[in-house]
């Protein structure tokens, strides 16, 4: 089979550093050629893959509507005049790029990962279309954009070979999160629970760029980075992950927003290390009894703290491995049209 990823520009593909969606269309993109297909991306300059690539657009998250809108015109271009080469588009992308191919008798997955702007899929479902499926990352990401069309849940996967398995820590490992420094995603709340329970708490992410979060950081983050019980690692690549994260007693996820997946959970458990996550979003559904434990306020965090060793490490890794490894996931989205 003849496969098209897609994916905007403004990260190449595979990221640098951060990059989750292009970190998955990358994943796909190998997996696929590995399954015998043969695979082409279109996506920001710099990105590669072992298939084909072509290239469109420019790598700045700050880009202007121009020239996104520049952006738009160049894909409906690649796609019109590609019109008849692929059997299977699937875009990781802006829904409007579908826009020429929209009636074609070719496959489409459009995928999300991000709660869904419900305008475009009302739009596009009411113009001819055929052959187009809508898949999110999870069952709470899928119920935000339900509206029309025809959506399945196909959860998000991770390359489980970039993690090891550590079976054993000791007590007094460190606690650790690991995330962007946005409010949203609850790092003051980590370190809440850290002093709480007297555990060292390893905190790894990029520092916020919004001027909102970045006075966040600077005010109630920063101030309480002592290098000795709680330690600011920086944005971490993968080795450093798998390293920290392999050595870490639980990850802890207090998020204050509804997360649509949240990979690094699944990190975490790759490297045998249970998560402590609040109930919102997607948790209930990645989070189990063998990967972690779910509360519902800082207060339960601390006390499951005390406790989270008692989940065995191999089966935590065991358990995520069978879910969310890369090959399942992409069998599952190419299994959509059967």
């Amino acid at each position: 089979m003849k496969i098209l990823l897609i994916m905007d520009p403004g990260i190449p593909v595979p990221p640098p550093l951060y990059g989750g969606h292009e970190r998955l269309v990358y994943m796909f993109a190998e997996e696929y050629q590995k399954q015998g297909h043969e695979v082409s991306l279109l996506a920001g300059p710099g990105s590669q893959i072992t298939g084909k690539c072509y290239s469109f657009g420019v790598n700045d998250l700050e880009r202007s509507s121009f020239q996104k809108n520049k952006e738009l015109i160049q894909a409906w271009a690649f796609l019109y005049k590609h019109r008849n080469d692929f059997d299977l588009i699937h875009n990781f992308g802006r829904l409007m790029y579908l826009l020429p191919v929209l009636y074609h008798q070719v496959k489409k997955i459009m995928t999300y990962g991000r709660p869904v702007g419900v305008k475009g899929i009302k739009i596009m479902d009411a113009l001819p279309n055929r052959n187009l499926i809508f898949t999110a990352c999870s069952n709470y990401c899928v119920s935000t954009g339900n509206v029309a069309g025809n959506w399945k849940t196909v959860y998000n996967a991770i390359d489980f070979e970039k993690y090891d398995l550590n079976k054993m820590v000791r007590n007094d490992a460190p606690l650790m999160f690991l995330g962007r420094l946005d409010k949203v995603k609850g790092v003051h709340t980590a370190i809440k629970v850290a002093r709480a329970t007297n555990n060292t708490l390893w905190i790894g992410g990029n520092i916020p760029q919004t001027a909102d979060n970045l006075e966040y950081y600077k005010q109630q983050i920063e101030p309480q980075i002592d290098g000795k019980q709680i330690i600011y690692l920086g944005a971490l690549n993968d080795a450093q992950k798998n390293k920290y994260l392999g050595h870490a007693k639980a990850l802890l996820f207090p998020i204050e927003w509804d997360e649509p997946f949240g990979m690094v959970m699944v990190e975490a458990m790759a490297c045998g290390t249970p998560v402590i996550a609040f109930k919102r979003g997607s948790v209930a559904e990645v989070v189990e009894a063998d990967t972690g434990l779910i509360v519902n306020n800082e207060g339960e965090m601390a006390t499951a703290a005390g406790s989270i060793t008692r989940i065995d490490r191999e089966k935590c890794r065991a358990t995520a491995l069978a879910r969310f490894n890369t090959p399942t996931i992409a069998q599952q989205y190419l299994n959509l049209f059967i």
